[in-house]
């Protein structure tokens, strides 16, 4: 375990700095220029998101969020006494065809709009608004606020930090993403996000075009996490187990290890960091339209997922999540 802080002792997020300088207001300003025309994400849409009009992330010129509460489901450093302060934001700039959240995710572009509010409770959030909901995470006792879904919003929200931080807000933020980031982008988020998030999907592009249609998973991720390493550097955590800064990443083990756990567990150990924090994730089930698609249309086994993290273990990496699941795939340690 890395220790940042004595325990009790809090640290200041690192978008203070830019806020008191000005820098920060210079971002959104930055960020905004990139909806018109879109080249927000790696698939640079080219629309005039400021203008309306939806990109194929489904959003305009406002964030859809769809909830937002403290989240004790997350990893341990997240997660701490009082829970990670999520937002979780409506659609997304990946649309993988077996996603979990597949009815936020893969909503139709500003279906049912009225007023601001979507039909399933989704609302068309002001960067105002979204202020508010940080502020009301970190009321609640949050250790952080966990932007879930991030990278097709950004400007949006980045917009609503100054808000945010001209109210109180002073916790780390959260960029919780599925690793398909464009490097102008994150550039923009340096000294602005203290812990990185992103998944490690595929590593071979044939299954990432085949489920969510991008031909460039696997160069787009190892570029967008190496920027995030060099950004934040190893995951910190504070002598309270909650972590402060640094990059944390999940991979997803899929049947007919589709996911090809072997190749992104050798890129991450020898290219990125062998103390980067992984959390090789058993929760794969077949959603969406996922039962429709032969090779990941049953849940993976224990043996699959005992296969995962010995890859993981060969490939030298030494700070693996421990929320095994025992019950249902017990690991011979």
């Amino acid at each position: 375990m890395i220790s940042v802080a004595p325990r009790g002792v809090p640290v200041e997020a690192s978008y203070l700095r830019l806020y008191r300088s000005g820098e920060l207001q210079q971002r959104v300003e930055q960020a905004r220029a990139l909806l018109t025309p879109c080249r927000v994400c790696p698939r640079r849409c080219g629309v005039d998101r400021l203008a309306g009009e939806p990109g194929i992330c489904g959003t305009g010129a406002a964030a859809l969020v769809a909830s937002l509460h403290p989240h004790f489901g997350e990893e341990a450093p997240l997660v701490g006494q009082r829970g990670s302060g999520t937002i979780f934001f409506g659609s997304c700039n990946l649309l993988c065809c077996f996603c979990q959240n597949h009815d936020i995710s893969h909503r139709p572009p500003l279906a049912g709009a009225r007023h601001g509010l979507l039909d399933d409770g989704v609302i068309e959030a002001a960067p105002g608004q979204i202020a508010a909901m940080m502020l009301e995470l970190a009321a609640r006792g949050c250790h952080n606020i966990n932007l879930v879904t991030p990278s097709h919003v950004v400007p949006q929200w980045l917009a609503a930090l100054p808000l945010a931080i001209a109210a109180g807000l002073r916790l780390p933020l959260v960029y919780n993403s599925g690793g398909y980031d464009a490097l102008e982008t994150l550039r923009l988020l340096d000294g602005v996000v203290d812990i990185y998030m992103p998944d490690f999907k595929f590593w071979d592009d044939a299954w990432a075009r085949r489920l969510c249609g991008v031909d460039d998973y696997r160069a787009v991720a190892c570029a967008a996490l190496r920027e995030m390493q060099r950004q934040v550097g190893d995951l910190a955590i504070d002598a309270d187990g909650v972590a402060r800064r640094g990059l944390l990443v999940r991979h997803l083990v899929m049947p007919n290890d589709v996911a090809g756990t072997a190749g992104v567990m050798r890129f991450l150990a020898e290219q990125i960091s062998p103390h980067i924090y992984v959390n090789v994730m058993d929760q794969y089930r077949p959603c969406g339209s996922a039962r429709r698609e032969p090779g990941i249309d049953r849940a993976i086994t224990g043996a699959e997922y005992r296969a995962a993290l010995d890859a993981a273990l060969r490939a030298g990496l030494q700070r693996l999540d421990d929320r095994v699941r025992p019950r249902r795939l017990p690991i011979p340690w």
